[in-house]
């Protein structure tokens, strides 16, 4: 598949077909390309755990799913029925201290380890780019995936269950499966909202000004 076609197919998919695995060699595709991703000072704060049986993945809905239970008791939602069903759940998790450490090194010489030094949390932005690459290696091999996050209440549970080190950030999660035929379950409502164009949201030498790639920049 060519890329363009990659990032024009990628969507986000939120029901799976329980009954087909995900291939052993295209999970490693997506994780060997989601280590290629690019990280300040080449510090890879990043760390993915991969949920593949049924005890795993069961294990993270037990600590997740509070918040999408329908008001009928204890039956989950239609989103969780439908995500659910997902054969692998990969946690995205972020490390603070390998982006401290690494420009403590002499080449970079912030020897305090002050994080207010960092404008941005790159350590989150990177595993955040990381993670795009993994939904884009999925599309690539007809695979659909979703990128969600966890409930702020829950991060303890998944921590403690997935002995995740308390000094790593779980940044989202990405289920990743087949899709169900019919575009892998009903569009998001927040697609009805409008679309951003190119033109909106380029600025051409200073914010608010209007202009394109064609006109020559003197």
């Amino acid at each position: 598949m060519e890329f363009s076609e990659v990032v024009r197919s990628r969507r986000m998919v939120r029901r799976y077909d329980p009954d087909r695995e995900v291939p052993s060699e295209v999970l490693m595709s997506c994780l060997d390309h989601a280590v290629r991703a690019p990280s300040a000072g080449f510090s890879q704060g990043w760390d993915f755990v991969v949920l593949r049986s049924e005890a795993e993945r069961a294990g993270f809905w037990a600590a997740t799913t509070e918040p999408f239970r329908s008001s009928e008791g204890s039956r989950p939602d239609a989103w969780l029925r439908g995500i659910s069903a997902a054969p692998v759940l990969i946690l995205c998790c972020s490390d603070q201290q390998a982006y401290l450490e690494r420009y403590a090194a002499p080449d970079k010489g912030w020897t305090d380890r002050d994080a207010s030094r960092w404008p941005v949390p790159y350590w989150d932005i990177d595993t955040g780019m990381a993670s795009l690459l993994i939904l884009l290696t999925a599309v690539d091999h007809g695979l659909g995936a979703l990128f969600f996050g966890v409930a702020p209440e829950s991060h303890d549970a998944v921590h403690e269950r997935f002995a995740i080190p308390k000094d790593r950030t779980i940044i989202g999660v990405i289920s990743l499966g087949y899709a169900v035929p019919g575009r892998g379950g009903p569009r998001s409502p927040s697609l009805r909202r409008h679309k951003r164009t190119v033109a909106e949201v380029s600025h051409w030498g200073r914010f608010g000004a209007t202009g394109d790639a064609s006109e020559p920049r003197g």
